[in-house]
């Protein structure tokens, strides 16, 4: 019988899974289904330093830190992916509509179309405090 293979803890503490764990909730405001991707791998990483640096009875504020934020990575990133499959009709046409806005009322008039169409596929008004995308 062979002995299990024993990983040292890492020696960055966690830093490495924090970093990625920053770089994923960066990536899920720029590109979702990227920063989909690295959180989940952020919190592959993170759990491992994490039951790595507890056994070895280090400190493991940076591995926590990395598990919530990927963890905040990959939910948000699931909402904002998920509002873009949902939209995705919506968020075409007004992108069609403003390649061909040449002037600002052309371009006020694709966010008002942009508003009444999520008007109608959400059943709710704008709310009136928030502005149209420009």
């Amino acid at each position: 019988m062979t002995t299990p293979l024993q990983t040292p803890a890492p020696t960055t503490g966690g830093r490495r899974a924090l970093m990625l764990a920053i770089m994923a909730l960066v990536f899920t405001l720029m590109l979702p289904a990227a920063g989909l991707a690295l959180s989940i791998f952020a919190i592959v990483i993170a759990i491992r330093d994490l039951r790595l640096l507890n056994r070895e009875r280090r400190g493991i504020g940076m591995a926590t830190g990395a598990v919530v934020l990927s963890s905040l990575a990959f939910v948000l990133g699931i909402v904002t992916a998920g509002f873009q499959l949902y939209f995705s009709d919506e968020l075409n046409a007004y992108n069609e509509c403003r390649k061909g806005a040449g002037t600002v009322s052309a371009q006020q008039e694709c966010s008002d179309q942009l508003m009444r169409a999520f008007e109608r596929k959400m059943g709710v008004a704008w709310p009136t405090g928030v502005p149209a995308p420009a």
